[in-house]
């Protein structure tokens, strides 16, 4: 008995192995996609060429300040959605050694002992014969040949999912970043525009007095020193409404850096970040560079190995079972060779009725991969729409801001004119007002404009998937 089975052992694993080298189920193959040869948006640009200096995922650092780059690798390491995702994104690795574990055998041991009686089989009165015990000690090894591939297409399903957890983290980390970074470049134009507000008081303040002196000089009416006064103090308004604005973008930085907002204060600082030149990649290319379209070809991965595992359900599992040790009545000479016992055998196990149980998994499977793969179009589109979007929203705000720099010039002009002609005494105060509204509304304007430019330049940087080296940014555990 021994011999024969040592014999068909080898045999079996063999065959085994060579029914291994297919799988059940179709092979993944990417989704048909209309890409475009070029981005709609891109004409009158010059597209910049990415340099050695530019840090592949490091794309903040564009701006060229230095407590940004601070504060993103403080939300890099601190923000709690982000351990989140990275605790998700562990918990996908596990499944994956989950799945490939099962490719190995397993081993088991067990130890017990058991007392058992059976009743008189001829006295009426069912009297109990005497209390046996049984003592036993096994190793039971068991091992599923993965014939039809259930295993492995398992396994690709588990490798998907966990690539798609990694891609979404980095989308996470991605979006995250994005956010802090608007929110900072923000903070920092509602300084600049604290500082015009402030100056602009000044100056108001300096023409009220003007107009006090030239009321008592009995130069002009009190109307003049009534119309300085409303526009000193509406403009002083302007300024604190501000305080609040700033405060919530700096509330906004804390939570996302990991601290409460009581423990964070940002300095005012006089110096506006760049604007940054962006490369502008190919649209072919966003599919590899933009984290959440990776994130969804992977479910689609995923859901197309998932076709395999239902499809193998239909074939007999193979399994090799062996188990061994010893059993006795006795605890005394329990572990000795008369109480041996092995057992060694293939077993092939088949469902022949499940009530379309199986079909209905594999009917679910087939539509869990098509909604997969109409989510990963939708994404590509998407992605190819904010890219287009941002593309001509900054090169419309860059025209615009070259227009409205003409526009600021030529009010500061009218404005230094009509001051030195309300001091001649040939133009009454209510001109005066008018053209220093005009000229404060251009100054906010023109810094409303670089606010809309910075926050859509890191829009289009996000919408690009981040850095500028074409792949795909890996959290620091290793891909199992």
């Amino acid at each position: 008995m021994k011999i024969l089975v040592a014999y068909r052992l080898p045999t079996l694993l063999a065959l085994s192995l060579a029914l291994n080298a297919c799988a059940i189920g179709p092979d993944y193959q990417r989704p048909q996609l209309q890409t475009p040869a070029q981005f709609k948006q891109i004409d009158g640009w010059t597209q910049a060429q990415p340099g050695d200096a530019l840090a592949r995922g490091n794309w903040w650092q564009l701006y060229g300040d230095a407590e940004l780059n601070a504060l993103v690798g403080r939300l890099n390491v601190a923000n709690q959605n982000l351990a989140a995702s990275e605790a998700q994104y562990r918990q996908a690795r596990a499944l994956v050694s989950g799945a490939r574990a099962a490719f190995y055998p397993s081993l088991s041991s067990s130890a017990g002992v058991t007392r058992s009686s059976q009743g008189s089989s001829n006295s009426a009165s069912s009297s109990i014969r005497g209390v046996s015990k049984n003592y036993d000690l096994s190793l039971n090894a068991a091992w599923e040949l993965d014939v039809w591939g259930k295993l492995r297409r398992s396994l690709e399903s588990s490798r998907a999912g966990f690539e798609a957890s990694a891609a979404d983290l980095a989308a996470l980390k991605l979006s995250l970043q994005a956010e802090l970074v608007q929110n900072y470049l923000q903070l920092r134009v509602l300084d600049d525009q604290q500082r015009l507000l402030d100056a602009t008081v000044a100056a108001y303040a300096r023409s009220l007095k003007l107009t006090e002196n030239q009321y008592d000089a009995g130069i002009v009416p009190k109307s003049d020193v009534t119309q300085a006064l409303t526009q000193l103090k509406s403009t002083q308004a302007q300024a604190i409404d501000l305080k609040w604005q700033r405060a919530q973008l700096e509330h906004a930085i804390a939570v996302l850096i990991g601290v409460p907002p009581t423990e964070l204060s940002i300095a005012v600082r006089e110096q506006l970040p760049t604007l940054p030149d962006i490369p502008v990649a190919l649209p072919s290319r966003l599919l590899e560079r933009r984290p959440d379209v990776a994130a969804a070809e992977r479910r689609v991965i995923a859901a197309n190995a998932e076709i395999g595992v239902a499809e193998a359900a239909w074939y007999p599992d193979l399994s090799i079972s062996a188990s061994g040790g010893y059993r006795g009545s006795s605890f005394a000479d329990w572990i000795d060779l008369p109480n041996r016992f092995w057992s060694l055998g293939p077993q092939l196990a088949l469902t022949l009725f499940d009530g379309g149980a199986r079909s209905a998994k594999l009917e679910r499977s087939e539509a869990v991969y098509d909604q997969t793969v109409a989510q990963y179009r939708q994404s590509v589109l998407d992605s190819f729409r904010e890219v287009e979007d941002y593309l001509v929203q900054l090169r419309v705000l860059q025209d615009e801001a070259v227009v409205q720099q003409e526009a600021l010039a030529a009010a500061r002009e009218s404005l230094s004119l009509i001051e030195n002609q309300y001091r001649a005494g040939t133009v009454d105060f209510n001109s005066v007002v008018n053209v220093q509204a005009t000229a404060l509304s251009n100054e906010r304007t023109t810094l409303s404009l670089l606010g809309n430019r910075l926050t859509t330049s890191v829009q289009l940087i996000a919408a690009l998937g981040g850095g500028w080296q074409g792949e795909l940014e890996v959290p620091a555990q290793e891909a199992p």
